[in-house]
């Protein structure tokens, strides 16, 4: 995933891995979404950390998904 990156991306290159603007990389690295380093001004994330994040969103949804399903196969929630 993402071969055609390098070790280290940008806030550009996270924009363009996710598909998102500026504004909301920013929200992802202020808040830990995506594991980084500051340096300064710079900040500083390694691939897998954003490949990490879209697995962990995936994984997250794939999961309430599968809860959702067990409460509805047990007729816990009107359907």
């Amino acid at each position: 995933m993402f071969e055609n990156y390098p070790d280290i991306v940008t806030v550009d290159h996270i924009m363009e891995m996710l598909n998102i603007g500026k504004s909301s990389v920013y929200t992802l690295l202020h808040s830990n979404q995506i594991p980084h380093v500051r340096v300064g001004r710079k900040y500083i994330v390694p691939k897998g950390s954003v490949i990490g994040f879209i697995n962990k969103l995936c994984y997250n949804e794939s999961q309430i998904i599968d809860d959702r399903l067990q409460l509805v196969s047990k007729g816990d929630i009107a359907q």
